[in-house]
C-alpha cells in the first residue's frame, strides 16, 4: 500500500499482448471500506473506463478481503444522506465495475464482508480459496445491505437464499457459496487460479465477451423477450470485428481453437 492510496490499480500484458489491469485493495489492517477506500476504488473505476483493458482481475492483500464498511461512514446521516451515499455507491462504483466492457474476475482469499461481497457481485465471475467466508451483516447495525447485494444474491442464488443471507447476518463459507452458485470455483490457490483465468480471458474475443454481457444485462432488466430483442443487433455487430473475421478465417483454414484475438 502506498502511504496515500489504499489500492492499486496496476496494469500489465500477456504473452500474446492483451492488457489485463488488476485493482489490489491493500488498506491494512481490515482494509475497511472508509471513505479514503471508497474514493480511491471510484478513481480507479473511473481511469479503467476511460481507458479499458481486456480483462479486469478485483483482489485483496492481508488476512481478509474486507472487514467491511467502517461504521463511521453511517455515523450521524439523515434519511437524505444515506440515500445519497447508495446513489454514489452505484453510481459510481457498482454501475461502471458491471459496464466494463470486458470479463471481470473477482478473487476472495478470504473473509469478504458487506460492501466487498456486494461489489463481488458486481463482477462476472467469482473465485474463491476454501477458507473464504462471506457474510452481509449489516442487520448488526440495524441496516439492510445497499450496494446492490440483496438484488444480485438473488440472481444467483435466489430469492429464498437471499433473504436468509441478508436477515440471519450469518457467515458462509466458499463450498456452500459454489453450491449456491454464488462462487463460480473454489481452488486452494485462488491467487493464481483467478490470474490464469484473467489471462485467459483477456487472450479470448473481447468484443464478443462484452457483447454476452450485454446481452446479460438486457435479460436481467427485461427477461428472456427483452434480451432477445436486443440480441441480432449486439451480435450482429461482431460481424464487423477483425477478431471475428479471422476466427472464421483459421477455423476454416486450421480447425477450432487455433485463432488468436486483438480485441478488435
Amino acid at each position: 500500500m502506498s502511504e496515500t492510496n489504499p489500492t492499486r490499480l496496476t496494469r500489465e500484458f500477456t504473452e500474446a499482448g492483451a492488457e489485463i489491469a488488476t485493482i489490489t485493495i491493500d488498506h491494512p489492517p481490515l482494509n475497511l471500506f472508509d471513505r479514503p477506500l471508497i474514493d480511491a476504488l471510484i478513481a480507479d473505476l473511473a481511469a479503467l473506463t476511460a481507458q479499458p483493458p481486456r480483462a479486469v482481475l478485483i483482489r485483496a492483500e492481508g488476512k481478509v478481503v474486507s472487514g467491511g464498511v467502517d461504521v463511521h461512514v453511517f455515523e450521524g446521516r439523515s434519511a437524505e444522506q444515506g440515500a445519497q451515499l447508495w446513489r454514489e455507491l452505484f453510481d459510481r462504483i457498482i454501475h461502471p465495475l458491471e459496464a466494463l466492457p470486458c470479463p471481470v474476475v473477482f478473487a476472495a482469499h478470504g473473509l469478504t464482508l458487506t460492501a466487498a461481497f456486494e461489489m463481488s457481485l458486481a463482477c462476472d465471475i467469482i473465485l474463491a480459496a476454501p477458507k473464504a467466508k462471506f457474510g452481509l451483516v449489516e442487520t448488526v447495525v440495524g441496516l439492510t445491505p445497499s450496494m446492490g447485494g440483496p438484488q444480485r444474491l438473488a440472481e444467483r442464488a435466489g430469492s429464498g437464499r437471499a433473504r436468509e443471507f441478508v436477515m440471519t447476518g450469518d457467515l458462509y463459507d466458499a463450498a456452500t457459496m459454489a453450491d449456491w452458485g454464488v462462487v463460480n470455483a473454489v481452488h486452494d490457490d485462488v491467487d493464481t487460479a483467478a490470474r490464469a483465468l484473467v489471462t485467459r480471458l483477456a487472450d479470448g474475443p473481447t468484443r464478443a465477451h462484452a457483447a454476452t454481457k450485454q446481452i446479460i444485462e438486457a435479460w436481467r432488466s427485461g427477461g428472456v423477450a427483452h434480451a432477445d430483442s436486443v440480441t441480432p443487433e449486439v451480435s450482429g455487430a461482431l460481424f464487423d470485428t477483425a477478431d471475428l473475421r479471422g476466427a472464421v478465417r483459421s477455423f476454416l483454414d486450421v480447425g477450432p481453437g487455433k485463432a488468436t484475438y486483438k480485441g478488435e
